[in-house]
């Protein structure tokens, strides 16, 4: 071996050992910080859980009260197609202006009033109606409940004309029909706790992509050692990305306890893609999105800066993420705005691979996209931090 050679071995040796002294040394400082670790532990586990547990969007046991003023067949036959799970029947009330009370009350969801002459209107083949009153507080719940009342007051008022006509059982089945039929592809159950799960998993992570990165940055500040670590032997390259790798991670750790035992265990979400794949794009995530904790870590002297500026920088993210808000269902402005959140193509990225079971030959592009913008938020951020101290 020539000397040059030797030489350059010898450098290359010691420049790793650096970093990899410097990243154990970050994951120490991490392990010593217990009100953080505490912060970490319960955001990947037991947030995790509540948020999938604890928001449910289908409607289930919506209560609801009728005021029926005809005591007919007719009514009570319309009353009991209000069943579990959907509604849960809290009993009459004796007059029409009570319904408005319970509602304000919040004591019921629906009131549903059935005038006099209901089964009467309907063996004369008039016009009737019945009245639906809605709290929708709860809008989505609200909302939910009013279709399901139009469609099964709607089956009913269909069934009634037809016995009208002549054309029920038997003959209604000689009747051309067209009958919708639904295949749900991915989350056939539609079960709501895999998306939630999936969602506040996504969301912790990118929190702590950013939090981790600027408290470890901003905790040198504090303690009086950044000076200290710009005189020595080390580059800005080696000061910095032992943080970003330490705390890639511990939340590539994160992410696996959260998935194998909160999302796969407790909610028995079925994860149909490569697991190592979906942990690649994490760490890439992770490691593109902590440029903007390098870059929150310049403005910021103490850990309570830090806490506010990433609730400032992750709130936009969150809100042009897709996961609160179809991209459908927002302006068209803003949807173009989504184009420069890093979480909108991670959501795209995960939700491929977890749920639909889908590589890197479909997700390419949200990947390179992904990749480019992070790349750009990191080397702005080591830019700003070289800058702050030139």
């Amino acid at each position: 071996m020539s000397v040059a050679s030797s030489n350059w071995y010898l450098c290359s040796r010691l420049w790793w050992r650096r970093l990899g002294v410097m990243t154990i040394n970050e994951l120490l400082q991490l392990s010593r910080d217990g009100a953080l670790l505490f912060f970490f532990i319960w955001s990947f586990n037991a947030n995790v859980f509540l948020s999938a547990n604890d928001m449910k969007l289908q409607l289930t046991n919506a209560r609801f009260v009728v005021h029926d003023a005809d005591h007919s067949v007719a009514s009570r036959e319309l009353i009991h197609r209000f069943h579990a799970p959907l509604f849960r029947f809290d009993g009459e009330i004796a007059q029409f202006d009570e319904g408005l009370r319970i509602l304000d009350d919040g004591q019921a969801m629906l009131v549903l009033n059935i005038p006099p002459r209901f089964q009467e209107a309907l063996a004369g083949g008039e016009q009737t109606t019945v009245q639906l009153q809605v709290d929708t507080t709860n809008s989505p719940q609200g909302l939910s409940a009013a279709g399901y009342v139009a469609r099964i007051v709607g089956e009913f008022g269909s069934e009634v004309a037809a016995q009208r006509v002549g054309i029920a059982g038997a003959a209604e089945d000689d009747l051309p029909v067209i009958r919708s039929e639904h295949r749900v592809w991915y989350n056939p159950n539609q079960t709501e706790a895999w998306f939630q799960s999936v969602v506040e998993l996504l969301n912790m992570i990118t929190v702590f992509a950013i939090l981790l990165s600027a408290a470890a940055m901003v905790r040198e500040k504090e303690r009086g050692t950044i000076e200290q670590l710009l005189v020595s032997p080390l580059t800005p390259f080696q000061i910095m990305f032992p943080k970003v790798a330490a705390m890639t991670l511990a939340i590539l750790i994160g992410t696996a306890v959260s998935l194998f035992v909160i999302v796969q265990g407790v909610f028995h979400l079925t994860v149909k893609g490569s697991l190592f794949l979906f942990f690649s794009m994490t760490a890439l995530y992770v490691i593109t999105t902590a440029g903007l904790g390098l870059f929150i870590s310049t403005f910021t002297t103490n850990q309570a800066q830090v806490g506010l500026m990433t609730i400032l920088v992750v709130a936009p993210m969150l809100l042009l993420s897709g996961t609160w808000t179809p991209p459908e269902a927002m302006p068209k402005g803003v949807r173009y705005l989504m184009l420069l959140s890093p979480l909108h193509y991670f959501v795209d990225i995960s939700y491929g691979i977890l749920l639909k079971g889908i590589g890197l030959e479909i997700l390419w592009k949200p990947v390179l996209a992904m990749a480019a913008l992070g790349g750009s938020l990191f080397g702005f951020g080591m830019w700003r931090f070289r800058r702050q101290f030139a």
